[in-house]
């Protein structure tokens, strides 16, 4: 393979990598912003979580959905 060609299973590992680490940000701020966080910041934070945890959802099928669908001759 050229040095300069990416490895499916390299990008596929740091998807999942990002994704796993947006999810954890995102689960503690939703357990900050529901127990410990008041008022505005307590709203802000459950906001900010759920978009991240959305996006890390996202990623995570954007990486499955290139493993699954590449076509039959690369893999």
């Amino acid at each position: 393979m050229a040095g300069n060609a990416r490895n499916p299973h390299v990008v596929r590992r740091r998807r999942n990598l990002w994704a796993g680490v947006l999810a954890l940000v995102g689960l503690i701020l939703l357990v900050v912003g529901l127990t410990a966080a008041d008022g505005v910041a307590a709203w802000v934070e459950v906001v900010v979580a759920a978009v991240l945890l959305l996006t890390s959802y996202l990623v995570q099928a954007a990486a499955r959905r290139q493993t699954a669908y590449r076509r039959e001759d690369r893999r």
